[in-house]
């Protein structure tokens, strides 16, 4: 596996299945490189907090222009004032680069 110093950097690579899951270890690696995001089961999620309904929906929108580029969607759970982000690549039914560098530039938006 190829990982980048900067995940915000990296491309998104189409998966349609037929490889395995990221290793525990790879998985503990990348994780290091987020800030705030958990483990859930075979996936990665963080919940991210906002002042009102305007700024919660304009994140989820960019967010959602930001996944369409990748070609790499999460699933989001939207409250009035917060948004969880969850990341899985669903073809191999577990997480993959796609997940951890999505996961990055989530995160780059949010600080913006």
């Amino acid at each position: 596996m190829t990982t980048f110093c900067d995940l915000t950097q990296g491309k998104c690579k189409p998966c349609e299945g037929g490889v395995p899951p990221l290793a525990e270890d790879e998985i503990a690696a990348l994780m290091q490189r987020l800030d705030g995001w958990s483990r859930i089961g075979h996936a990665i999620a963080k919940t991210y907090h906002f002042k009102d309904y305007h700024e919660t929906m304009a994140f989820v929108n960019a967010g959602a222009w930001i996944s369409h580029r990748e070609g790499h969607h999460p699933d989001l759970a939207v409250g009035y004032n917060k948004v969880t982000v969850t990341y899985v690549t669903h073809a191999i039914g577990g997480l993959s680069e796609n997940d951890f560098i999505c996961a990055a530039k989530i995160d780059a938006l949010f600080a913006l």
